[in-house]
């Protein structure tokens, strides 16, 4: 049984203009990679399908899911919030982008695969309940925690987020759940400027400084994530996994490389074998560097498949 890989041509065709970071060429660098290593050999490959309303309402309000569905441009982009925009076809991208997220439990829950990674745009861990925000229109890992838990009836879901921005969105659906523990980790003092007061009992968030690198990181997953992870004893892991942490990516400043993905990664995994039955669900946040994104994404994809042995 194969790890599964989750993408669609329909989040290509979301596009913020030339000049925008989160672009399209993101997906191909990453599935890129997998070719050139070899991985995607080692994983079963589906197509996301779209995410219903039913589905993004465990997450998010049904008026702001409608409010954006009506914002959808028939030719050129409207603007949602500064940093983020609609072509006519960025609804259908983020549809698709939910909807593999839940598939990805599905599969998961269901057998049919130990764990899965949803290569897809857009990003989700922005967008709050009611609002889109820094590239985010769904919150993709949200989405997948609640149907986790709602579809499925898992009682225990861990949250993981090392984007090198605060998933302030994910804090905002979560933190009143007593069924989520999210542990995230980001640079401090880095948009959207959130995230050092946690808003609930279940927050374990842990900022670095800027330059901090891989020993800090290092440090700080084993003394404030193991230990909240341990005892929470989550039945499946749901992975943020930004890469825009990385010291060749300027959206960020943590000066984190390849191999600190992989560490991380195998703590995410060592957890999930001791607590989920290996079942990890891993969604694409950040990462805008394409050549370090790519590498990173790979590496953390191969400790997902238990190649880095």
């Amino acid at each position: 049984m194969l790890p599964a890989y989750i993408s669609h041509p329909d989040c290509l065709k979301h596009d913020m203009g030339d000049q925008h970071p989160e672009a399209p060429a993101r997906l191909g660098a990453i599935q890129d990679m997998l070719l050139i290593k070899g991985l995607l050999d080692c994983m079963q490959t589906f197509d996301a399908p779209r995410a219903t309303e039913q589905q993004l309402a465990q997450a998010h309000s049904t008026l702001y899911i409608r409010t954006l569905a009506s914002m959808v441009p028939q030719e050129g982009s409207v603007q949602v919030d500064p940093d983020t925009s609609m072509n006519p076809y960025s609804y259908q991208a983020a549809l698709r982008a939910a909807g593999a997220a839940v598939l990805a439990v599905d599969l998961v829950l269901e057998g049919k695969a130990p764990s899965a990674f949803c290569n897809i745009r857009p990003p989700g861990h922005h967008a709050e309940y009611a609002a889109a925000g820094g590239f985010c229109f769904f919150n993709n890992a949200a989405v997948a925690i609640r149907h986790a838990l709602n579809v499925h009836g898992l009682q225990r879901v861990a949250l993981i987020d090392f984007d090198v921005h605060h998933g302030n969105g994910s804090e905002d659906i979560l933190h009143h759940d007593e069924r989520v523990l999210m542990c995230s980790i980001f640079e401090d003092k880095l948009y959207p400027y959130s995230g050092n007061t946690p808003r609930g009992p279940n927050m374990v968030n842990v900022p670095l400084p800027a330059r901090s690198g891989g020993e800090l990181l290092r440090t700080s997953v084993a003394e404030f994530w193991l230990p909240a992870l341990e005892r929470f004893q989550p039945q499946l892991i749901v992975v943020s996994a930004g890469f825009d942490g990385h010291r060749d990516d300027d959206m960020g400043n943590l000066g984190l490389v390849e191999a600190d993905y992989a560490w991380m990664t195998r703590q995410i995994m060592g957890v999930a074998h001791r607590h989920a039955q290996g079942r990890v669900v891993s969604c694409l946040e950040g990462g805008y560097d394409l050549s370090s994104l790519a590498r990173s994404a790979a590496a953390h994809v191969k400790v997902l498949l238990g190649l880095d042995d």
